[in-house]
């Protein structure tokens, strides 16, 4: 849980230091600070998101339209009661165009990298990575950005395509 708190706080911090250099709390960007459209709006929403599973670092190898992403994921894991237990691709969109799903926690072994593909994308396609965590669902940081240009961090809204949640694939229970 150190980890967890460690992260909150930080994020929190990044938020206090952007309300404090004049920035309000309107949908303004805040590309100075190295996001990606992402507003002090969107910092103060994630701000309140205590449990949420982040992306730390995303790697592709692979050829156009047969991509392996390698995505390092943080989250709060305590078991099969809270663990991550997928991360996904979608477009712009929301559309899902593909998912990883996590068979088991990883309590011990945080932050941890995972594989998946192939994913079918266009090199220049721009596209949205996030981690689920069960119970709690989407909120934390997720990445944007392309294969060609790479991807930076990025705060989504809450709502944004919420309803792929529900779609499958879906993890068919929790090892450990």
């Amino acid at each position: 849980m150190q980890r967890g708190a460690a992260g909150f706080l930080a994020r929190a911090l990044i938020f206090c230091s952007l309300v404090l250099s004049g920035c309000s709390a309107e949908a303004r960007p805040n590309e100075d600070q190295g996001g990606v459209g992402v507003t002090t709006t969107q910092k103060a929403i994630l701000e309140d998101k205590a449990l949420a599973a982040d992306i730390r670092v995303i790697n592709v190898s692979g050829g156009a339209t047969n991509y392996v992403f390698a995505v390092e994921i943080e989250s709060p894991d305590t078991g099969c009661d809270q663990y991550a237990d997928w991360w996904e691709v979608l477009n712009e969109k929301g559309e899902l165009l593909y998912r990883r799903i996590l068979l088991h926690s990883h309590v011990d072994e945080q932050p941890f990298t995972r594989s998946g593909g192939p994913v079918v994308v266009g090199a220049s396609d721009v596209l949205i990575v996030r981690v689920h965590l069960h119970p709690a669902g989407y909120g934390g940081v997720a990445f944007k950005g392309s294969v060609e240009q790479g991807f930076r961090e990025y705060v989504l809204n809450p709502d944004f395509a919420d309803e792929v949640e529900m779609l499958d694939p879906q993890p068919d229970g929790c090892a450990f």
